[in-house]
């Protein structure tokens, strides 16, 4: 493939699951309709066991069917058709939330509310339990945790997270938040730290 990528394919959804267990991509893209198991199911199976970055392929441009997919886990979506130039575009951004250079400057040690970040290692703690994030959650935990008790508008969280002009919407960001917040309350005792600011956004901490 052009833009120096190494491709790996599958034709169908279980063997797409062999090929990302086997091979290790640094990025899954990932059709919905595939054939035998489909692609909502293989993002919530790949969920379960990675937090390689996924973008999913639809050609569904209802809002709840890209919404589901957000809730399964995706790190972003792209509808049908697209050129090759907004894909490798949507590729390059997620890509660049894997690694510290591609976040904002700022702390690369957090703590705050019983939760740890190391930025640079890419660790997140809950009351001293690792918690695994999609590279998209980290980054919207970073964001947050860089400027506590700050309200961040759903707008401003996609300009500067999503790093790109986003064709997106306010419940793309609810759906990123809502499975963020299941993992950092998994822990026993731990506290709900990111909180609703209702029709504005979200903060980091209490007050």
């Amino acid at each position: 493939m052009r833009n120096d990528y190494e491709v790996l394919t599958a034709s169908d959804g279980q063997e797409g699951l062999r090929v990302a267990r086997e091979g290790n991509p640094a990025l899954i893209l990932l059709d919905l309709m595939l054939p035998g198991v489909d692609g909502t199911t293989v993002c919530r199976i790949l969920r379960e066991e990675s937090s390689i970055p996924i973008i999913m392929l639809t050609a569904r441009v209802e809002e709840e069917d890209r919404v589901s997919g957000l809730e399964l886990g995706a790190d972003d979506y792209i509808t049908k058709p697209f050129s090759l130039k907004e894909l490798v575009a949507r590729m390059r951004a997620v890509l660049r939330r894997l690694s510290p250079d591609g976040m904002e400057r700022g702390p690369s040690q957090l703590s705050c509310e019983g939760v740890t970040v190391d930025v640079n290692s890419r660790t997140v703690r809950v009351r001293g339990t690792e918690v695994n994030l999609t590279p998209t959650e980290f980054h919207i935990l970073v964001l947050l945790m860089r400027e506590p008790k700050r309200t961040l508008t759903r707008e401003e969280i996609i300009a500067r997270v999503f790093d790109m002009a986003f064709d997106g919407f306010d419940r793309a960001v609810d759906a990123h938040v809502s499975r963020l917040r299941r993992k950092l309350g998994a822990t026993e005792g731990a506290p709900r730290c990111i909180q609703t600011v209702y029709r504005v956004g979200y903060r980091f901490g209490h007050g």
